[in-house]
């Protein structure tokens, strides 16, 4: 099951970790050095949703991000799921 919204399209970025070694200058010593960076993913808020559309008068279940959830609440159920072209 792939992990992408169903309204903004968010999905699972690739970033880096950097790693440093090192003491702090402040704690005495030379200073911290970037040694490697590291490969991480960065999972969006995802969650399964079931969201009642009174114009239709049905539920309809879809997976969203919390950001898409909060679109939901602001725009409402019919004319955002509408306008993402699930219903």
């Amino acid at each position: 099951m792939a992990k992408v919204c169903s309204i903004r399209g968010s999905k699972v970025r690739v970033g880096r970790k950097i790693h440093r070694s090192g003491l702090a200058k402040k704690k005495g010593g030379i200073g911290r050095h970037v040694t490697k960076t590291v490969k991480r993913k960065v999972s969006p808020n995802l969650q399964t949703k079931r969201i009642f559309v009174p114009e239709l008068d049905r539920y309809v279940r879809i997976k969203l991000t919390a950001k898409a959830i909060k679109t939901i609440n602001k725009n409402g159920a019919y004319v955002t799921l509408k306008k993402a072209g699930i219903i």
